[in-house]
Order: structure tokens, then sequence, then C-alpha cells
């Protein structure tokens, strides 16, 4: 796997985010996908999904930097810092967030499986 593949997923994905492409986003997060929130929860893919479905996250701009990525056979951990406005659940979100997100190739498709995210400032 190159990193120029991972590159241009996470753009993907974060395109897919900002847009609330839920048709992208489903093919691109794993069915088992785990991903603890900056409040310690842990969500879905299905929940993930329904937040951008319902228009409950509406989000403004989205800008990431320092984005450092290791692949790992047909893995890769991606780390990236995210600059975020937008709303959540009619509550303003505001603020720069650490992702970890892991990819994993399969059938020739990229998934991410796995993520984490922590709020910065």
């Amino acid at each position: 796997m190159e990193k120029d593949l991972i590159v241009n997923a996470e753009i993907e994905l974060l395109t897919a985010i900002k847009n609330a492409d839920v048709d992208l986003l489903e093919q691109m997060l794993h069915d088992d996908l785990l991903f603890n929130m900056p409040d310690g929860q842990t969500i879905t893919k299905e929940f993930d999904l329904n937040v951008y479905r319902s228009g409950i996250m509406k989000i403004d701009s989205l800008e990431a930097s320092d984005q450092n990525i290791n692949i790992i056979d047909d893995s890769a951990v991606v780390a990236v810092t995210v600059s975020l406005k937008g709303t959540y659940d009619n509550n303003p979100v505001n603020g720069v967030f650490k992702y970890i997100r892991v990819w994993k190739k399969l059938n020739d498709n990229l998934k991410v499986i796995a993520g984490s995210c922590i709020q910065l400032a």
C-alpha cells in the first residue's frame, strides 16, 4: 500500500464529512467501525451515518494539517490535526482536534476500521 492512496482517501473522507455525503461515508467506513469521541463515547458506523443523515452535524469549515501516515502491511495509521467549525444539535462546534484513524485494505477497497479524536483547543 502506498502513502498516496491514503492521502487521497483522507481527502475524500474529509470532503464526504464536510458535505455530509452519507453514500460515500457508507462506502468508506467499515461496518464494524469503532470510533472514540472526545467525550469518551464510543460510536459505531451506523451512529455516525445517522448523525449526518439527520442533519444533526453540520460542518461549515474543515481544514486538515500535520498529517502523519504509517503503513503497516495492508493497514495504515493516520494521525492528523483538524480545525473544525460547525454545529452539532444546534450547538456550536469550534475547535482544533487530533484524529487517529486506522485504514485497512479489504478486497481492493480502503475502509476506516477504527478511530479516535481528542480536542486540542
